[in-house]
Formats: C-alpha cells, structure tokens, sequence
C-alpha cells in the first residue's frame, strides 16, 4: 500500500483515520460526497508531501480550525475540493496571521499559488474579502467562492460608495469556471474586467449585487458554455453581446430586470442552447419559435401574452425536444389546442396563472413521460378525460382554481406515482371517490373549497405515504431531471394562522398534508384517519361533521396543524391531544365542545381564538371557569404537566417548522389573521443548481 497513489472512497462514514497519512505516495485522495464522515485534525495530510488532488466535499472539518494552515504545506497540491466542509471559523490563537473576519488570509495565496489549478471553497461559512494575492494564482483554472458571505473593497481609482466586485480577480487570466455565486459582492462588471477571462467557459455570478456595464455593440473576447446571471443587474434591455457567444447551452437570467419585447435575434441566436431561464423578468409578446435543442425553457412570471394555440401548433415548433416548460403567470389566452402530440418529451408542465380556457384536450394523452402537470388559476373548464390515465408516470397534478363541475374522475386512483393532488376551489361535486384510497404515494391531497358532499372515506389510512415515514436520504420527490440537470418544486402552504413554505431537495417529500377544508362534507371524523402517522396539516374546516375527535389522535405524532373549526363537533377534546409535541396550530372554534380544556402546556398555549364559540368548553385559556361537574376525567395530571413544560415548549418552537430547520432551508412561518383560514396549495418552480452540472464540462 505504500505505492498507492490514486484513492477514492465512498460509502464510508465517522471518523477518517489519521493512518491515510502513511501513504505517502498519494497523488490523489477524495473522500468527499459521503455521509457522516469528519476529522478531529487533519495533520495527518502532512505527509502527503506528493498530493495534487483532495476531495473533502461534505467532511465535517470545524473540528480542524489549522486547516488552512496545514494545506499550505502541501506543495503539490493543484486540486483542493472543501464544499459544504463547515468552515466557519479558525482557531484565534494562531498569532502568526492577522485574523479577523479575514477567513481566506494572504499567507495560504502565497503559499501554494505556483502550483494551484483548481481551488473549491464553495458553501461554507466563509467571510471577509478575497484577498487581493489571490490575484498570484497564475494556474488557476477553476475557482469556486459560491455560496459564501464574501465581500470586496473598492480600489482607490474608484469613487463607488459599498463593497465592490474585488478586482485582483482580473488578473487571473487563465480562469476557465469563476462561479462566486450567492455573495454579498456588489459593483460593476465593466468591459476591462471581463475582457481578462479570454478563456472563460463558465461564468456564476448569480445571487450577487452585481451590474454589468457594457456598452451594446461590446464583444467578449471568451466563448461561455454556462453563463449563470440569475438576480445580477443586467436589463432594461438584453443584452446585445449574448449574440456573440456561439458555445452557450446554459442561459439563467431570471430576477434580472429586463424590460420589453426580446429581440428578434434572440429566439433565432439560441439554436445551441438547451437550457434557459428569464423568470422573474417583465418581458412582453408572444410566445416564440423554439430551437428543436432547448430543452428547458422557463419563462415564468413575465408578460407574455397572446394565444397559446399559436405556439403549441406552430409548425416549427413541431420538432422540439423541450422537456420543461414552465410558463406560468403570464398573459397567455385561448384554448389548449389538441396538438400535444407534438410534445411528448415534456416531463413538467406548468402553464399555471394564465388565462387559458376550453377544455382538457384528449392529445394530452400523449405526453406519457409527464411528471408534473400544472394548469391551474385558469379558466378551464368541462370534464377532466379518462385519457390523461395513460400519463401513469405523473407525480404531481394540479388543476386547481378552474370550473369542472363534476365528480372527481374514478380514473384518479389509477396513477400509481401520484404524490401531490391538487383540486382545490374548482367546482367539484358528489362524494370523495373511494379510488383515492389506492393512491398509496400521495402525500398532498388538497380537495378545499369545492362542493362535495357525504363522509370522508375510511379507507385513507391506505395511503401508504401518509403513514410511513419516508427516507429523506433516497427520496428524490419531484426531481424531473438527471443529476445533471435537477428541478425542484417548492411548494407554499397558508393554512389558519401560519405561513410555510417548503422549497425543494426532499423537502417536500417530507410533508404529508390533507385539506378537505369549505366542502359539506358530512359524517363522523372517521377513526381511520388517526392512522396517519406522518400527516403533517390536517384541515376538516367549514363542513358539516359531527360527533367527537378520534381518541387515538395521539398516534398522529407528526401534526403541527389541526383546523376543525366550523363543524358540529361534539363532546370533550380528547386528554391526548396533549401528546401532540409538535403541534403548532389549533383551532377548534364554531363546535360544539364541552367540558374543561386538558389541562397541558400544550394545549392551553393556544390562543382563546383557537376555542371560541364553543358554549359548554370551559378552562384556560378560556375566561369560562370550570364547575367541579364540568371536570374531565381525562384531564392531564398538574404535576405532569408541569414536568413536561418545558420539554412541550421546546417542540413547540421546533414542530411549528416540522423540523425542517435541518431537514431544509427558506421555512418560515408568521400569522396571517386576516385570511380566515383558507389555506392556499401552490407549486412555485425554483430552480437548483448543482456543481454536477458544471463537472460536465472538459476544460482539458
């Protein structure tokens, strides 16, 4: 084993012994992309005296405070790979650096700069500036600050007020990939900056405060392959020099202010890219002739307008090979046109927040690798074709906020991958379809504010994902594309009182929702719905249930919002709703419940809202003493109570985000009272970059 020189190790986790050190022939080490794996030191590298390559991608290194210090020392090192690695901070007693915020010092740039071609230090915590020797990597080819809280000084030839673009990266002229995403980098990036990357092929400068300032007529002097500009000020108009990069196969420019028609070149210019982004813009006409090689195009919240007949029909449009299309909340008008067949590499679909009308057309039934289909706040309307059952592989359908005034199809439980089921506020009637049952995927079923009627069926302690806790490790919910290429939906939820908004990653796979909220429903609450052991929100509001909460309520650990309010509910709150730790969010107003509140920090936390207009209930925080009759047998002892208090307060705060403070980001929650309690389904697309992506490309 001393003459290994190439070692990569996957699958492993805890700690990574220091006994890799003795093989000191390595030229290249990556124990990078595992779970769990981490270091109490890393001194055991300094041996590795013939190392080029170290991948430590998700190695947990806070325990390393000298890392810096101790990768300086390796003079062969051209490869340094330390994404998401926790470097967070150093160790202040390393007297011999001047410190401060300063994360990435001048002394580790001089140190290994001559041999250095690829340098990754994306998403960690690093702060401060890029310090202006890094402008002595000479090599450097690839460089990676994304995701960060880096900051720039502006030089003293420029009278800008704020942080600034930091201009020693200029000097780095052999720079293929600069990706300095997701900072706090703010300034221009003028024609004699930009002119210095002759050899770039990857520019991410999205999430940043930069501006570009180029004159219309300037030509790069570099050929892009992906140009990430997304949240950069870049409009009011296009930008001409884009018509100039003949490599490009990656376009993201959403958030980016462009204003006003796009040029006629555009649309004809983009014959090579597959990829492209301008939501989030205010981009105005009518939908364009598409390139038969894009294969994602996302051009939601803008204003296009016009007929989407014309774009679904139009002849050249009949070639393409679009995968995503994402539309949505635009100006689009008139009918789906029968001509999907033309279409059938889509695999999300989202023409959601237009003002489409006519019917469902049959052809959709040619779409049969669709994943997502999302028509909804439209005018659509008519019945919803037993064709669409041959699209078995959607994940997700949304018809929402439309007029199909009919029963919800039996075909339904015909779609074995269905995960989120969307028909709210659409004019359904009739009784809740038995076929639902056999949607053992389905985690979001959200039927609120339509016109159905009769009990709620039994049989939904069937659906599987409802009651099992799902592997958030392997469960790539709603991922539509390859590893090269992965979309996420989010999905925003308002129920009574809270706002949540899970984003993509498995988040979303991690919430099981049932809404059946503003329907005459009629009935008992059904004693099978306590099964539900991973239901998240359960909504039964503004119907006409009667008889008492299921006593085995308790089972359903994972609820952090319960609405019932405006039922006919009856009797006393079972004692073991208490046990609900995670509960964030009751109301059970407008019943008629009786009997004391029991007695819980839980329980009695809530707001007297979350109670009124129930006569006979009585109890904190209700003003309503309890007589001695009144009394629940099933009251939660005091003591205990007492005991568990701040244990219940610490669930609390943590289950009104449903844990995903560390399943996920961008969770937040805050009171909405004037919303009445009507709850607000959405699938908002976001898109997330992954460096596979880049990893695609030869830079050699």
């Amino acid at each position: 084993m001393a003459s290994l020189r190439h070692l990569a190790l996957s699958g492993f986790c805890g700690l990574i012994p220091h006994q890799l050190g003795n093989l000191s022939s390595l030229h290249y080490l990556d124990v990078g992309y595992n779970s769990g794996l981490y270091v109490d030191s890393l001194h055991w590298t300094s041996s590795l005296s013939s190392m080029k390559h170290l991948g430590m991608s998700f190695v947990d290194l806070h325990a390393a405070p000298d890392w810096l210090q101790i990768m300086s020392r390796l003079p062969s090192l051209s490869e340094l790979l330390m994404q998401y690695c926790q470097l967070d901070s150093l160790n202040p007693s390393l007297g011999f650096v001047n410190f401060t915020s300063l994360l990435i010092p001048n002394w580790l740039i001089s140190n290994i700069s001559a041999t250095l071609l690829q340098l990754d230090l994306g998403s960690n915590s690093l702060k401060g500036e890029i310090p202006h020797g890094i402008s002595n990597f000479l090599k450097l080819e690839i460089l990676e600050f994304g995701e960060n809280h880096l900051t720039g000084n502006i030089p003293d030839d420029n009278q800008l007020n704020g942080t600034f673009f930091p201009k020693s990266l200029a000097l780095l002229s052999n720079l293929k990939f600069l990706a300095i995403r997701n900072n706090s980098l703010a300034g221009s990036l003028d024609e004699v900056l930009l002119t210095k990357f002759s050899k770039l092929k990857v520019l991410d400068v999205s999430q940043t405060s930069l501006f570009f300032n180029v004159n219309s007529n300037w030509v790069p002097p570099f050929q892009l392959e992906n140009a990430y500009m997304s949240f950069c000020k870049i409009g009011p108009n296009f930008p001409e020099w884009l018509k100039t990069q003949r490599s490009l196969e990656i376009l993201l420019m959403s958030m980016s202010g462009i204003l006003g028609k796009a040029p006629s070149w555009f649309w004809n210019w983009t014959s090579n890219v597959d990829t492209i982004d301008l939501s989030g813009n205010h981009i105005e006409g009518q939908l364009p002739h598409l390139s038969a090689n894009v294969k994602e195009l996302n051009i939601a919240n803008n204003s296009f307008s016009g007929s989407i007949s014309t774009f679904l029909c139009h002849e050249v449009n009949r070639r393409n090979k679009l995968e995503f299309l994402d539309a949505s909340n635009n100006l689009l008008s008139g009918e789906l046109s029968d001509c999907w067949r033309y279409w059938q590499s889509l695999i999300h679909l989202n023409l959601g927040r237009n003002d489409l009308s006519g019917r469902i057309p049959y052809s959709m039934e040619s779409l049969v690798v669709l994943k997502a289909l999302r028509l909804n706040n439209n005018s659509i309307s008519g019945d919803t074709p037993s064709s669409l059952q041959k699209c078995s592989n959607l994940t997700l359908i949304d018809i929402g906020e439309n007029h199909f005034p009919m029963t919800i199809p039996l075909w339904i439980g015909k779609m074995p991958s269905l995960q989120i089921l969307h028909l709210r506020s659409s004019g359904f009637k009739g009784h809740i379809p038995l076929q639902i049952c056999q949607l053992s995927s389905l985690r979001i079923l959200d039927l609120a504010n339509n016109s159905l009627l009769g009990p709620i069926p039994k049989c939904l302690n069937l659906i599987n994902a409802m009651a099992m806790r799902p592997n958030s490790t392997n469960d790539n919910f709603l991922e539509y594309f390859n590893d090269l290429s992965p979309y996420f939906d989010s999905l925003m939820l308002v129920p009574k009182g809270v706002v949540l908004e899970y984003e993509g990653n498995g988040n979303l796979g991690l919430v099981s929702i049932i809404d059946l909220s503003s329907n005459n429903l009629s009935g008992s609450i059904p004693v099978e719905i306590s099964f539900l052991s991973e239901l998240h929100l359960l909504n039964l509001s503004r119907n006409h249930l009667m008889g008492k909460i299921p006593e085995k309520i308790e089972t359903m650990k994972e609820l952090e919002s319960v609405d019932l309010s405006q039922n006919r509910l009856s009797s006393e709150i079972p004692p073991s709703m208490s046990n609900l730790t995670f509960l964030g969010h009751l109301d059970s107003s407008y019943n008629n419940f009786s009997g004391r509140i029991p007695s819980s920090t839980q329980l009695q936390g809530f707001d007297a809202l979350s109670y009124a207009r129930n006569p006979e209930l009585c109890g904190a925080p209700l003003r309503k003493n309890c007589t001695k009759e009144q009394k629940s047998d099933g009251d939660t002892p005091l003591g205990k109570a007492e005991d568990e208090s701040e244990t219940s307060w610490f669930y609390i705060g943590l289950g009104v985000g449903f844990a995903l403070g560390f399943w996920g980001r961008h969770v937040y929650f805050q009171f909405v009272y004037d919303m009445k309690g009507q709850a607000y389904v959405s699938i908002v697309l976001k898109v997330n970059l992954i460096c596979k992506k880049f990893k695609k490309l030869t830079f050699w």
